[in-house]
């Protein structure tokens, strides 16, 4: 079936969007504690949407434009905690589509109102798991296209070329003191930017290995495990949600490729709100949950690379921008709520910026699987 002269309109406003838009800047971090490593961050809250996702939902939309599965007028439904929602309600209203986001009632208000701002409509479900069925219940019943992000994330993005985050990072890395990275750091939503990252560094034939960060509440890092045992378990799942928004999750998603990464870290919620607070003093601007998840792995590889006297650039994700979290994240009483320590996991932070050796000590409880010396 030739495509519609919708179809080819509606690909070339995404493509005239994306020529509007500049890429996203690549910070450095000083940390002189570790006097022969180098930290950047990737800032991914400067796109349009404010997040690492605003990337995956242009994707999502030329795949299914390219595939025939959207049309004019289609509804475009998404499965979401939130960012993910928020880009594809920018790209929908680019087109002219209506969009519903079925998202976790814990969802933060900001989020919620942003996905409004661009013309979204949220459907709130308890149980997160929900989400999934009750996606593809609204699809079928509107007529609509159930985007289905933890399935196609890992397959819409152009993993060889195209300007993708990997391609990005290693361009702007290439004037610097190290411009191949020692690591790349990047938790796990939906697995496609894990999958990007690590599919980019093979085709390439980079020597950087990929770390992907897990939260607490999250299958992935125990489905990685079991892999390197030799004995997969997709069916792995858990009852609840992540409180990391954004990363982590309660099955194992298709996009998920765990063969694309050298190593995964399992991060207590704790120090990655402990590092999110840390950075954001250091850069003087509120960041995400999964940033500080992030920025946990960075710490604990240079700890190691500084132990075993090794030199080399270690490089982050920054996911979205703190603003979306102000009634959550960066409130005192949110914490006290969820009873999640805040003053010893700022003391660990803290430690292991300044250079101390402190994951593996009693109490940080920071796992691995797969890194080696």
């Amino acid at each position: 079936m030739p495509h519609s002269a919708w179809t080819r309109d509606a690909i070339r406003k995404i493509d005239a969007d994306f020529n509007r838009s500049a890429d996203t800047h690549l910070i450095p971090l000083d940390l002189p504690g570790y006097p022969a490593l180098r930290f950047y961050l990737k800032d991914e809250s400067s796109h349009p949407t404010g997040s690492l996702k605003h990337r995956l939902a242009r994707s999502l939309f030329l795949y299914a434009l390219c595939n025939g599965w959207l049309h004019e007028g289609s509804t475009v439904v998404e499965a979401s905690s939130g960012s993910t929602a928020i880009s594809e309600a920018y790209f929908a209203r680019l087109l002219g589509l209506p969009f519903v986001a079925v998202i976790p009632a814990s969802t933060s208000r900001a989020k919620i109102d942003a996905i409004g701002f661009y013309g979204g409509r949220c459907h709130l479900v308890a149980n997160p798991a929900d989400i999934y069925t009750e996606s593809h219940r609204i699809a079928t019943e509107s007529g609509g296209h159930f985007m289905d992000q933890f399935t196609y994330a890992e397959r819409a993005t152009d993993w060889r070329a195209n300007n993708n985050i990997a391609e990005s990072i290693f361009r702007q890395m290439a004037d610097e003191e190290h411009p191949v990275p020692a690591w790349i750091v990047s938790s796990g939503g939906t697995g496609g930017t894990i999958a990007t990252l690590g599919r980019y560094v093979a085709y390439r034939r980079h020597t950087t290995r990929v770390l992907c960060a897990d939260p607490e509440n999250s299958v992935f890092f125990d489905y990685y495990a079991s892999v390197l045992d030799g004995r997969p378990d997709r069916g792995m799942t858990l009852g609840v949600g992540s409180r990391i928004e954004g990363i982590g999750r309660p099955r194992v998603e298709s996009s998920f490729i765990p063969t694309c990464i050298d190593a995964m870290a399992k991060v207590p919620d704790a120090l990655s709100f402990a590092a999110m607070r840390y950075l954001a003093e250091r850069l003087g601007r509120r960041v995400g949950g999964s940033t500080g998840t992030n920025f946990v792995g960075m710490l604990y590889l240079a700890e190691r690379m500084k132990a075993a006297g090794e030199a080399g650039a270690i490089v982050g994700l920054l996911c979205d921008s703190g603003e979306r979290y102000r009634s959550t994240y960066y409130d005192d009483a949110w914490y006290d709520a969820q009873g999640i320590p805040v003053d010893e996991p700022d003391r660990v932070i803290a430690r292991a910026a300044a250079g101390e050796r402190v994951f593996g000590d009693a109490g940080v409880g920071v796992r691995t699987a797969g890194v080696t010396a």
